[in-house]
């Protein structure tokens, strides 16, 4: 059975560890953030040949290696962080690399490299030669990893600190409408921002905010906007303090990036002013509050596989027009995005006829570290937007065109496509590798996708964690006929002629085919930016270090997922017991989410009996989404309860508003659609074939996934009717083409004749009355006469017989001749054909 996402986060049990973090301070550089970034993204800048000491020990040498190779370039640390610079810890010194390791082991954390100095003080804005400071803080990450090496391999330990305690705050909340945005902050973004913000720019650069239409700038403008603070709204703090294109206020000549975010403030504090205040319900039991970027812990990553990767996409950013690549393996492989896309809350890039694509130098690394090994790994977090796309559609592929290529994944249908260069396959890859038909393993929702290559076991193909049991019908080769001159690309081909469309959450390209332990373990670890909330409730337990723990993530950009929920406390000397708790609901912005309640009916107690020290005690298995309101920088969380240890409050269910009169809508059709089986069976009634006795078998199969589904008329599309005449053409084939020729011959009596060939083409229908011979036999079978508004059969009559005349319009010595029994045939099966595949058999 194949394994669901919900079922891993209901089944995976969270193990937690508290330690208490002591962080050591990293002296700045420059005072102060750059606001313009290096353009050599590749980070290739000049560094110096090192000439001093020899590491002393062999983690020296792992250090230099992963670390100090990497960030010694002048794009990088070297000019502040020498002996000599500007900042105090000389950790990329050039005379000596052993004191280099003495100045960075304060600095970083082995066991968990995402907590280090050198990390946290990038995410902060520190001379960042990327343009996102996220971007650099995980390539110095990767760095940091590698260094660790297989002090890390079994995942990080996740640490739980205490939040800063707050009440929940009364607040205010987005208003449906657009109106009041669109007289204030919106025609600031038009004057200033409509250069790049809007979507028909020439370098145009999502989200799109600047839209003339305020609707659609209002949606893509409310994660950079807080009503409740409008001094820290992403707007005014990229003008104030990052100095983002500023623009020319006070008409003075020249940009003025203070009066530039005066300005914006000021919209925006009209905005807010506008907005009424949402007040905390007075008896409701609450925790105390938390806002998901600033107070959650992030659990994102924790014990992934990742020895072998050598190119790795989180779409962290979400902006620009780069998705990088931040692996930490050089030349970065960076990625340019272009043509229909957006970046997606919580991390993704959602396209729609657009694509990523890698430069071709870049690209070369992966032909050098994977023909090295002779075998990869493709990992990625997809959503397909549909299950119509065909011609394998180009999820991620290093490829030069549609007819060259190493590596490809892609979409027919339900389908997952692998095509792969190697001695034994040509140089397209192919024979393909596609997930079977029957199984459907590819679906439009959120799937974690491996495809895996060695020259043992072939390509594999896992979806879910899954193995899809596919065998690769072609023995392993070996990579030598691999190009180096391809491109790295995902959501189309590199030649802009097989988009695909979906969200990709992650990718990764590792040089080692992963085995099914750890494409499991990738799997059980999900995607996406994910937190653990901790929630104080110790105002109503009696013990202030209790909390109720959540993991917690941006579902997409228009939702967050909760789920796991368990109660725990951060004193290791306490073991809460005989606490009842029930009743549980989210708040978010001073109020109870009106949907998503899905903790309503817990009804349990704290016991020590079920307590786990360090883990907790489980509330609930279960997951579920609360609306986005204001953004994951603001929105506000706490939790509601109807009992608490000695606090108690009897909810009241909101009054059901009445529906009003329901509009009348229109008269559902008496007449609808036959649906894929319907249609087979139907074509076997009217033709007497039986789709097993024949060589039907084989296209019904191919074409099933593109028949009709369901009754509906709305929802008929051009695809089906193209394999409606598939069908019919099979069909009406065999019946013509009957070896014993006794259905035949039954089927149109006086027109074929058993044991005697048919005349040809040029006498057989030279005459009203022959072709009456094929042609009644198939209305009387097609054509329900007793059914209202079906065409007249006269109307239908003659358009076969001027079909019958254009195929028999052909002179002696033409091409093709008419006078053949086997152009007899052909036309009887074109009537047919057209007659099987018509409205009259569809339409039940």
């Amino acid at each position: 059975m194949k394994t669901s996402i919900l079922k891993n986060l209901r089944d995976r049990t969270l193990r937690l560890s508290l330690i208490v973090l002591l962080g050591t301070g990293l002296a700045a550089c420059g005072g102060g953030e750059s606001t313009t970034q290096n353009q050599n993204t590749s980070g290739s800048g000049a560094a110096t040949t090192y000439t001093g000491p020899a590491p002393a020990t062999a983690d020296v040498q792992a250090f230099k290696l992963n670390v100090w190779d990497n960030l010694n370039p002048t794009n990088r640390c070297n000019d502040c962080h020498d002996v000599g610079g500007a900042a105090p810890t000389p950790f990329v010194r050039m005379d000596d690399v052993n004191l280099a390791y003495a100045a960075v082991n304060s600095l970083v954390d082995l066991q968990t490299p995402a907590n280090s100095d050198l990390v946290t003080k990038m995410v902060s804005g520190h001379n960042c030669w990327l343009a996102s400071d996220q971007a650099c803080a995980d390539v110095i990450t990767a760095y940091i990893t590698a260094w660790a090496g297989g002090a890390t391999s079994g995942g990080n330990v996740i640490t739980l600190t205490p939040p800063v305690l707050k009440d929940p705050a009364d607040s205010k909340n987005f208003p449906a409408s657009s109106a009041l945005f669109a007289s204030t902050v919106h025609p600031e973004l038009v004057a200033n921002c409509i250069g790049c913000h809007v979507d028909s720019a020439a370098s145009a650069q999502s989200p799109f905010f600047a839209d003339p239409d305020p609707d659609a700038a209002y949606e893509a403008a409310k994660a950079k906007i807080n009503l409740n603070d409008p001094a820290d709204s992403r707007f005014v703090i990229r003008l104030r303090d990052e100095f983002h294109n500023c623009w020319d206020p006070n008409a003075t000549g020249s940009s003025d990036c203070p009066a530039s975010a005066t300005v914006m403030e000021n919209a925006i504090i009209a905005f807010a002013a506008g907005v009424q205040t949402t007040p905390i319900n007075p008896s409701l039991v609450t925790s105390k509050a938390l806002i998901l970027q600033q107070d959650g812990i992030v659990s994102s990553g924790g014990s992934r596989i990742e020895d072998n990767v050598i190119a790795k996409y989180e779409f962290k950013t979400g902006f620009g027009t780069q998705a990088f690549d931040t692996s930490g393996v050089s030349p970065d492989m960076h990625l340019n995005l272009s043509g229909g896309y957006n970046w997606v809350g919580g991390w993704g890039i959602d396209l729609t006829n657009g694509k990523a694509q890698a430069l071709t130098g870049d690209s070369v690394k992966l032909y050098n570290m994977i023909t090295a090994t002779g075998e990869y790994t493709i990992e990625a977090w997809v959503a397909p937007a549909n299950v119509s796309q065909d011609n394998t559609a180009r999820i991620i592929s290093y490829s030069a065109g549609t007819t060259q290529r190493n590596f490809t994944l892609g979409q027919s249908l339900y389908n997952y496509d692998v095509m792969h260069r190697s001695t034994t396959t040509d140089l397209n890859g192919e024979p393909t590798l596609s997930t079977a038909d029957a199984d459907e393993d590819l679906q439009a929702t959120l799937q974690h996708v491996v495809v895996t290559y060695d020259p043992v076991n072939g390509r594999r193909i896992y979806v879910n964690g899954i193995f899809t049991d596919d065998i690769d019908p072609i023995a392993g080769g070996t990579l030598v006929d691999w190009d180096n001159s391809f491109a790295f690309v995902m959501g189309n081909e590199v030649s802009n002629d097989r988009p695909w469309a979906g969200t990709i959450r992650f990718a990764a390209i590792h040089n080692r085919a992963l085995d099914q332990t750890a494409i499991t373990q990738n799997f059980n670890v999900g995607v996406g930016e994910k937190f653990f909330l901790l929630f104080n409730v110790g105002a109503h337990s009696g013990n202030p270090d209790d909390y109720v723990l959540f993991e917690a993530s941006q579902f997409d950009s228009y939702s967050y997922l909760f789920n796991n929920p368990r109660y725990i406390s951060l004193d290791p000397n306490v073991t809460p017991d005989g606490i009842p708790l029930a009743g549980m609901r989210i708040g978010v912005n001073g109020a109870e989410a009106t949907v998503g309640q899905a903790y309503t009916n817990i009804d349990t107690a704290i016991s020590s009996s079920l307590y786990t020290p360090g883990v907790g005690q489980p509330l609930s298995p279960m997951g579920t989404i609360i609306p986005l309101q204001n953004g994951s920088n603001f929105d506000e969380f706490f939790l509601t309860f109807e009992v608490l240890g000695g606090s108690t409050n009897a909810f009241s269910e909101p009054p059901v508003v009445a529906p009003g009169t329901p509009p009348d809508l229109p008269e559902a059709p008496v007449i609808g659609l036959r649906t894929f089986e319907e249609i087979d069976a139907t074509m076997a009634a009217i033709t007497d074939v039986r789709r097993e006795q024949v060589d039907v078998e084989g296209v019904y199969q191919t074409v099933k996934q593109q028949l009709p589904t369901v009754a509906d008329m709305g929802g008929f599309l051009s695809a089906h009717q193209m394999a409606v005449s598939q069908m019919a053409i099979e069909y009406c084939n065999a019946l013509v083409e009957d070896n014993g020729q006794t259905r035949r011959d039954a089927y149109f009596p006086g027109f074929f004749q058993t044991g005697l060939p048919p005349a040809s083409a040029n006498t057989a229908f030279d005459t009203a009355g022959k072709r009456d011979l094929v042609i009644v036999p198939l209305m009387d079978r097609v054509m329900n006469t007793n059914l209202t508004d079906q065409p007249d059969p006269a109307d239908v009559t003659g358009e076969l017989d001027d079909l019958i005349t254009i195929l028999t319009a052909c002179a002696t010595g033409s091409s093709p001749t008419c006078a053949t029994t086997q152009r007899t045939e052909q036309v009887v099966k074109a009537v047919c054909a057209a007659t099987l595949g018509s409205a009259a058999m569809l339409l039940q």
